[in-house]
């Protein structure tokens, strides 16, 4: 590993997922943005990329606290653990958080018209990120396994119909742009999911279940952006 300041943020969260709570708070893209250094955030967010250096090094140093390392896991499993926790989440929470917009947006509506715009913005966000997840679950996290198979057979690779892994993953990665420019816009819109001081229990209720949502995309997608892409990318030029 580098010297930190010169590692991509998105390599220190695969590291120890810990750190996403720091990135998190400064308001530091892991997810879609992790390539970029940590020398670079800094000077990007105007932060002082000392303090910051000693804040994640006090992280990945401190013992008696369990984290997962996703590194390690075989890469058929880790597509399986997205799929069945993080694509999940997606398909049970969207039509619950979309009612809940519906009604908050009609009741508030008048007095807080941003949230006409909030329930658009979800709801476009939540078509785009269904079409995306089948299109990993019936395309690039089939052929993921595929290339496990053949590691572990030593059987030859049929190169697939995209030609090469790169094509559908760099597709997947542009889709997960655009959706963490959607939640960003979603917590701008919200001040940062903090309900007015007019809020019935519903209106922040639904605030909650949208930050929480957006939580767990970054954690989405720091999974498969950081660790599950760039391992496939690795395992499919091993094969060749």
């Amino acid at each position: 590993m580098n010297t930190l300041e010169k590692t991509p943020i998105g390599e220190i969260v695969a590291q120890d997922f810990r750190t996403a709570a720091l990135f998190s708070k400064l308001g530091i893209d892991f997810c879609c943005k992790g390539d970029r250094t940590l020398e670079e955030v800094s000077q990007i967010n105007d932060l002082d990329l000392a303090n910051m250096s000693t804040q994640i090094t006090d992280i990945l140093e401190a013992k008696g606290n369990s984290n997962i390392d996703f590194k390690a896991w075989p890469l058929d499993l880790l597509a399986d653990y997205v799929e069945k926790t993080h694509h999940r989440y997606v398909e049970e929470k969207t039509p619950v958080i979309q009612t809940f917009l519906a009604k908050i947006s009609k009741v508030h509506g008048s007095n807080h018209p941003e949230l006409l715009e909030v329930e658009t913005l979800f709801t476009e966000s939540a078509q785009n990120l269904a079409a995306h997840m089948k299109k990993e679950e019936l395309i690039l996290f089939p052929f993921i396994r595929k290339m496990m198979q053949a590691k572990i057979t030593n059987q030859p690779l049929v190169k697939p119909q995209f030609g090469s892994v790169d094509n559908p993953i760099e597709m997947m990665k542009h889709e997960h742009d655009v959706e963490g420019g959607n939640f960003r816009e979603l917590s701008r819109l919200t001040d940062g999911y903090t309900p007015p001081e007019d809020a019935c229990s519903t209106y922040r209720t639904a605030f909650l279940m949208l930050q929480e949502f957006e939580q767990d995309l970054h954690t989405h997608i720091h999974l498969e952006n950081n660790i599950l892409f760039l391992r496939a990318q690795e395992l499919e030029k091993t094969l060749a």
